[in-house]
This record gives C-alpha cells, sequence and structure tokens, in this order.
C-alpha cells in the first residue's frame, strides 16, 4: 500500500471552507483523485477536534464490567486478546511471548 500523502492540514481546511472549488483544491495540493482529497479533510477535521474519531468497535463484554478477558481463536488459528487488555499490560506491536501447557490450561509470558 502506498504511503498516504501529508499536507498542511490547516490550509486545507482554510480551502475548503473558503469555497474554492475541488478541482482547485487538488490542484493547489497536489492530489490525484477527490477521494484522496475528501480523505485528507476528514484527517484534517479529526486532528483538529473538529471531527470526533471514529471508535473500534466494542467489546461484547459485561458493560458494568467495564473490560472483557475473553480471548477468542480466530479462523486463523490465533489467539485474540482485546485492545484493552493489550493496552492495560502495556503490550507493544513486536513485543515476544513463550506459550506453554499448564495443568490449568496456557501460560503466556512475556520475553
Amino acid at each position: 500500500m502506498p504511503k498516504k500523502k501529508t499536507v498542511n492540514q490547516e490550509k486545507l481546511i482554510k480551502a475548503v471552507e473558503s469555497g474554492m472549488s475541488s478541482t482547485e483544491i487538488m490542484a493547489k495540493f497536489g492530489l490525484k483523485t477527490s477521494a484522496q482529497l475528501k480523505s485528507l479533510y476528514l484527517d484534517a477535521l479529526t486532528a483538529n477536534g473538529r471531527v470526533k474519531a471514529i471508535a473500534g468497535r466494542s467489546s461484547k463484554a459485561d458493560p458494568a464490567a467495564g473490560k472483557s478477558d475473553m480471548i477468542k481463536v480466530n479462523k486463523r488459528g490465533s489467539l485474540v486478546i482485546p485492545r484493552d487488555l493489550v493496552e492495560e499490560m502495556g503490550f507493544k506491536l513486536g513485543d515476544d511471548f513463550s506459550v506453554r501447557k499448564t495443568k490449568s490450561g496456557l501460560s503466556l509470558r512475556k520475553n
């Protein structure tokens, strides 16, 4: 996937709000498609707090509990740990873990 084009977000917002046509804005910022313009404009509005970011999928856990401790096996056979638990534990992309079978189930240990 190609790297997303970066533009001056404030200038893009001002250009759109000034009533400039999409063709003129695309030429000014070197954009090729209106979809690219719309995407960058939405990103600019979100970054400046003018539009709320879209939240990810909500957990199916009991809302009263606040957190899900359920881990699922996906169709590829991978164990899926809920994001809130990953963030709470401080896990980062690329972290290595050891897994071993125990009498009570599985033990997962960060290396």
